[in-house]
């Protein structure tokens, strides 16, 4: 058995570790989600707010201060991978979640804009959030237990 080899005779991949129930999690495949996610929405967002319907009630430097401009905070650590930015993004992400869903409920006609917005959020958020925990334990990083603190 050459040293790559687990004991059932499997070879081991960094990239899909086991779960705890024994089912590997494709960890590159969940940041593949983020970033879709992430880049999703920083598309879309200057697309909709400029050129697909812009909004009469606020001028387009404050839409794309207030919606485009907080996205560009976690790119450095998405693109590296870093999984404690992949968690914190997550807190992010809601204003674009919210903003879709409220979108949904005071817009009908941007309703298939607010749809995109609501998958690429969900995708970066489920994505960012499985990646985080699992590449997270790859690289042995964990939060200290309160009960271990004392």
């Amino acid at each position: 058995m050459n040293d790559t080899m687990t004991p059932n005779g499997d070879d081991e991949n960094p990239t899909n570790q086991p779960s705890k129930q024994g089912k590997p999690v494709n960890v590159p495949l969940l940041r593949l989600i983020t970033l879709i996610g992430y880049f999703g929405l920083l598309i879309l967002m200057p697309v909709w707010l400029i050129w697909l319907n812009p909004s009469e009630g606020i001028s387009i430097k404050l839409s794309l201060a207030l919606f485009w401009l907080p996205l560009f905070i976690p790119m450095r650590g998405l693109l590296k991978g870093t999984p404690y930015t992949y968690a914190w993004a997550n807190f992010l992400v809601m204003i674009y979640f919210m903003h879709g869903l409220t979108t949904l409920w005071v817009i009908p006609e941007d309703l298939p804009y607010a749809i995109l917005e609501l998958i690429f959020a969900t995708m970066m958020f489920l994505g960012g959030t499985y990646y985080a925990r699992h590449k997270g334990r790859e690289l042995g990083l964990k939060l200290p237990k309160l009960k271990d603190q004392k």
